[in-house]
């Protein structure tokens, strides 16, 4: 402990020398602001100040953790399936032809697909380095969920594992949450101490650049895609989106029917709601605490509704973590222990007198200053993404997805269509006596008197992309056909992806096809309430193919499925 410190704490301690003027004020200050504090049996209320972050920190810490772990889980039970060896769209494959484009420059490797996985070439045995990440992943999350506490090295880990998956995982893992899990999970890195994991670590204060790191994120995002949609579909500047959006979401539950059938005046005020959430509240985000925390609040219970009326993976989750940064520790005192409370109430003091032990020091002052200016820079290309009439969404301007664009639904379906598969034991497959029986996924729309599933935060991938597939032919998504392959193989792996194989643990099917239906709800009015759903056939999505049929094919795509 050096003079400074030794002479803080003696002054904490009222035992400064009488003849050190400074030391004595600071004293009697100091007794004097513990004899305003109220009592209450005996015990002392602990009022914490506005406008520190050190329970912030915790807060967020625990919230990004557990979309984290999230995310890894699902990693853990699905990629293998998806991308593995024998995966749909198999990542040896992917990296083979990275490979070819880029050289073997590591450099250049990094920057097309910033991934560990390079370190398995030639990627003839993946899977057991996809169950590796996602299991480090796992305890690395869960260490900070228990503790509320991480360090650089910790916050690192985890964002360098997740991001050599999704450098890797092609149109699995193409969507708007995995950039923004990875830049809002980073923005920890830069608040955090390098390797201490204490909840409350005396020597760094959560720095300014977290929390307004954060506020700039959800700002951008609430935004950009507020802007995406009054310069998308009609339906957003008419009011009328949201009589079709609960129908023809991704994945709905079952409140997404029930909400369906609301008034359209409801409807209305919804879409109207939508639009003061995502282009004027943002906006509070630069006012004083008052505005700040109603902003926070607004958009929590925006996404929380969002997370009541569908599936959208962990992206609500996700998007509720930056706005805990509206709140400071006098917000979140009422969830800590008197203990924890009693704890920030010192720091808050320290803070005030400028104590040498809670002073970051200059190297840390550094560190924030280029961070700063960092996001700074990376964030030109967003700002002018967001304020450009050719606006894109979900898009990252660097190879390593620290400043991304987001959006959501700037153009919204007002018909939904769904590709259902099914397989025949008949020789003929057109033969009028042919039997065809139906497979069932997880949790997209299939049987129309299935419940809607309920799986939020957590996150199937390949109902997901059935969802996009249906509005393309199968010639634009391979993998369907590879799908198709592993189906008529009874494959195991592909069987763990779907909820109902009607032939698993019987002779496989002769022939696959997959048919395009359109789905509508129906309503709390028709006689047979049984079913959720009515379905009508569009046509063939898929013609019956049979394995024999599909040999050449997957020789050619090199898809080891069938031999």
């Amino acid at each position: 402990m050096d003079d400074k410190q030794e002479e803080y704490v003696l002054r904490r301690r009222g035992q400064g020398k009488s003849s050190d003027k400074g030391s004595a004020s600071l004293t009697e200050a100091s007794e004097d602001k513990k004899k305003d504090r109220p009592l209450v049996d005996g015990d002392e209320v602990i009022n914490l100040k506005p406008n520190t972050y050190w329970l912030t920190r915790i807060v967020y810490l625990r919230g990004i953790a557990f979309i984290y772990f999230v995310a890894f889980l699902v990693a853990y039970n699905q990629n293998k399936q998806l991308i593995g060896d024998t995966g749909l769209l198999p990542l040896k494959l992917h990296m083979e032809a990275i490979s070819k484009q880029v050289g073997s420059d590591w450099w250049k490797r990094i920057q097309a697909a910033p991934t560990l996985l390079w370190l398995a070439e030639p990627w003839h045995d993946v899977n057991h380095w996809l169950d590796g990440i996602a299991m480090g992943g796992l305890v690395f999350s869960f260490i900070i969920i228990l503790t509320g506490a991480a360090n650089v090295i910790i916050l690192l880990i985890l964002w360098v594992l997740y991001h050599s998956l999704v450098a890797v995982g092609q149109r699995w893992y193409g969507f708007g949450w995995e950039s923004q899990l990875l830049e809002t999970g980073l923005l920890g890195v830069w608040g955090v101490p390098l390797l201490s994991l204490a909840a409350l670590p005396q020597k760094t204060p959560t720095p300014w650049v977290l929390v307004w790191g954060l506020r700039w994120l959800i700002f951008r995002i609430m935004l950009g895609a507020g802007l995406i949609k009054i310069r998308g579909d009609r339906c957003w500047h008419d009011l009328t989106c949201m009589n079709y959006h609960y129908e023809t979401q991704p994945v709905p539950n079952p409140m997404s029917y029930y909400m369906h059938q609301s008034p359209e005046w409801w409807h209305m005020t919804e879409t109207f709601g939508n639009h003061v959430i995502e282009l004027v509240l943002p906006f509070f985000t630069f006012l004083p605490r008052g505005f700040r925390m109603t902003c926070g609040f607004g958009q929590i219970m925006f996404q929380v509704i969002l997370i009541i009326s569908g599936n959208l993976s962990f992206l609500n989750w996700l998007t509720i973590v930056p706005s805990l940064a509206y709140f400071d520790d006098r917000s979140y005192s009422v969830f800590f222990s008197k203990l924890t409370r009693r704890r920030v109430f010192d720091l808050q003091q320290m803070q005030e007198e400028e104590s040498p032990m809670v002073d970051p020091g200059l190297l840390r002052k550094f560190v924030n200053m280029v961070v700063a200016m960092m996001i700074g820079y990376l964030s030109l290309p967003v700002i002018l993404n967001l304020v450009s009439s050719h606006q894109v969404m979900n898009t990252s301007f660097d190879p390593f997805r620290i400043v991304n664009t987001y959006g959501a639904f700037g153009s919204i379906t007002k018909e939904r269509t769904e590709v259902v598969f099914e397989g025949t034991h008949a020789w003929d497959p057109d033969a009028a006596d042919a039997v065809w029986e139906e497979y069932e996924f997880k949790c997209k729309p299939g049987w129309t008197d299935a419940t809607p599933c309920l799986i939020s935060p957590y996150h199937y991938r390949l109902d997901w992309l059935m969802w996009f597939a249906a509005f393309q032919s199968y010639e634009h998504n391979p993998w369907i056909i590879h799908l198709a392959g592993k189906f008529l193989m009874n494959d195991a792996e592909a069987s763990t992806l779907i909820s109902h194989n009607p032939f698993l643990g019987k002779d496989p099917p002769r022939f696959v096809r997959a048919l395009h239906y359109r789905y509508w709800y129906t309503s709390f009015w028709d006689v047979d309430r049984r079913h959720w759903y009515k379905r009508s056939i569009k046509g063939i999505y898929l013609p019956p193919v049979d394995i024999r049929m599909l040999k050449p094919l997957f020789r050619r795509m090199q898809w080891r499925s069938l031999g």
